[in-house]
């Protein structure tokens, strides 16, 4: 495997705009796949911007027609903007290409990251991504006073948490003691390249999530390291421990082809 190498495109008042950093994403992805450069991986804070995967309905935009971008990339939509970190791996992998090992790498290298910090994450069975996991659902307190056995955002087919106001934001979902995700996870591979990856919330207002379904899942919200931990927590603190771990988990990660199962003739 080549050495991976980080390109820290901007951040702050230098944060890069999602289509100049998506061109970036396609014109480094083109060298990989040629081996004309090693593995890189950029990172980078966006402005605020809504990004919707291949498979986002149309009842998780946001309401008001606030513009959405819609990228080539798995999962749903989500929201990137200031106080998250943004990191987009482009590594060739071995055909075929096992892309739930992939994401699984990512999370790990987030994983750690966050324990790093002093916060305990875990994934979660069917979930992608990284997240803070809540307490046992007979212990939460009840939603507009009603049991969690009916909770309406699973039950009633025209609930909406959108419409709902702060007590079914995702935003808080802390204050819920839910399940959060910490950290999103989405990529494409293209010619065995991987492209898009990973949004770290660090210390981002929150409240962007409450304007859609983030990442399609009703009955869960969204949490940042410096909420979690109850302290302020920066971008340039956590870069370099990113960095680290990423280094460590996809520098020696033992990279497999897919296992395909042959019908047999």
């Amino acid at each position: 495997m080549s050495e991976l190498r980080f390109v820290r495109m901007g951040f702050g008042a230098d944060a890069v705009e999602y289509q100049e950093a998506w061109d970036e994403q396609r014109r480094v992805h083109a060298a990989r796949f040629a081996d004309e450069i090693a593995d890189t991986v950029l990172l980078l804070e966006h402005p605020p911007v809504y990004t919707a995967g291949r498979r986002t309905a149309d009842s998780e935009r946001p309401l008001d027609g606030t513009p959405v971008i819609d990228v080539d990339r798995g999962g749903k939509i989500t929201w990137h903007g200031p106080g998250q970190l943004v990191g987009y791996p482009i590594q060739k992998l071995p055909r075929p290409v096992d892309v739930v090992a992939h994401v699984r790498r990512l999370e790990e290298a987030l994983i750690r990251t966050c324990a790093e910090f002093g916060l305990e994450t875990s994934r979660v069975e069917g979930r992608s991504g990284v997240w803070v996991l809540g307490d046992p659902v007979e212990t939460r307190p009840t939603l507009g006073g009603l049991s969690l056995d009916f909770d309406p955002r699973l039950h009633d087919e025209e609930f909406d948490a959108r419409l709902n106001g702060p007590e079914y934001a995702p935003s808080n979902a802390g204050q819920r003691r839910e399940d959060r995700k910490i950290a999103a996870i989405g990529i494409r591979v293209a010619k065995g390249v991987t492209m898009h990856g990973f949004a770290l919330n660090v210390n981002p207002d929150n409240k962007w999530f409450d304007r859609i379904i983030p990442c399609g899942i009703r009955d869960a919200g969204v949490a940042s390291l410096a909420n979690e931990l109850g302290r302020e927590v920066t971008i340039e603190e956590v870069l370099p421990v990113v960095e680290r771990h990423l280094l460590d988990v996809l520098e020696n990660a033992e990279l497999k082809p897919r296992l395909v199962e042959r019908t047999p003739a």
